[in-house]
């Protein structure tokens, strides 16, 4: 099961970096692992190309066998789960999210408000693939992010409730960039600079893309994952685009970008049917997303640059928020 699930993630995310991410092991170790597999299966499974990871003709076949086995499988664990949750009367909530300050926040929340409920997460750089988990039942509610100009591929059944309908991203620099003495920066000014992306984040570089081909700016571009680039940014090596929230470190500054011109959707996804932790009620899908906004309103709050954002901007966010915080 192991070597089955590896070859679907490899084919899934279209290369071995992000199957490894994904899977949660080394890319070395997951390279090995699929010479393993070839060498056994007797052929390649896989074409290495300039843009990631494709299956040849017989790894489209074991693919189209692999699948089948890793879904009743994965089937056949879920119904066992959920039978001696049943048998021991206790009940479960199944969260996905892709990276984002809040939900520390948001777990506390749940184990506080559900105490009797076993909660566990799972953390993806792809809202893709958290969508997809919701839609085949592996996880009951997923927090996600969709790049504006890049919409996310909605299985269907999966319906969203949208926290933030344009939530900005700001962009981190180094903190002796001549920029980061400015209140908000402008892109231009970043044109000459290295840009840190992580490709595998649905979206991000074809978002970031875009921005720079509407500002007419074709700056260098070094791909990789966004906690090796704060420590590059915080050398002084790349500015990479971020979240508000983004907590600043010794060395880097956050600042938002004049005009916001990227910017991202946040929603939280659940099957059509509203299951939640075995429950199905609306009621408790409305207090799921209410643990949330209220952990996502608190890391705005406490994030200097975003605080003033968005009352700035008089986001209705932070207004009744704001109201009960200290003068």
């Amino acid at each position: 099961m192991r070597h089955l699930r590896a070859l679907c993630a490899i084919a899934d995310t279209g290369s071995v970096r992000r199957a490894a991410r994904q899977l949660g092991v080394s890319q070395p170790s997951l390279t090995t692992q699929l010479g393993r597999i070839e060498r056994a299966v007797g052929g390649r499974l896989f074409t290495r190309e300039r843009t990631g990871s494709r299956p040849t003709a017989l790894g489209s076949s074991v693919l189209s066998r692999a699948r089948p086995i890793i879904a009743e499988m994965t089937a056949l664990l879920t119904e066992a789960r959920e039978d001696a949750l049943d048998r021991a009367g206790g009940s479960r909530l199944r969260i996905g999210s892709t990276g984002n300050r809040a939900v520390p926040g948001w777990l506390h929340r749940l184990h506080a408000r559900l105490p009797d409920t076993d909660i566990t997460i799972r953390i993806d750089v792809s809202p893709n693939i958290l969508l997809r988990m919701v839609a085949e039942g592996q996880l009951d509610v997923a927090f996600v992010h969709e790049v504006a100009g890049c919409p996310l591929h909605v299985p269907e059944g999966v319906r969203q409730r949208v926290l933030v309908p344009r939530e900005p991203q700001f962009v981190a620099l180094p903190a002796d960039h001549p920029a980061a003495a400015k209140e908000k920066v402008v892109l231009g000014d970043l044109a000459t600079e290295r840009w840190m992306v992580d490709p595998s984040a649905d979206g991000e570089w074809a978002g970031l893309r875009r921005v720079f081909a509407e500002a007419g700016l074709n700056p260098r571009v070094l791909h990789g994952d966004y906690l090796t680039g704060a420590d590059l940014v915080a050398a002084g090596e790349v500015v990479s685009p971020c979240q508000p929230t983004s907590r600043p470190r010794p060395g880097m500054v956050i600042r938002p970008l004049q005009g916001d011109p990227l910017t991202v959707r946040l929603s939280l996804a659940t099957r059509v049917d509203g299951a939640a932790a075995g429950a199905g009620a609306d009621a408790e899908l409305d207090a799921i997303f209410a643990d949330l906004e209220a952990s996502y309103q608190e890391v705005a709050w406490t994030s200097t640059a975003y605080r003033r954002w968005l009352l700035h901007h008089d986001s209705p966010l932070l207004r009744s928020y704001a109201a009960t915080q200290p003068a």
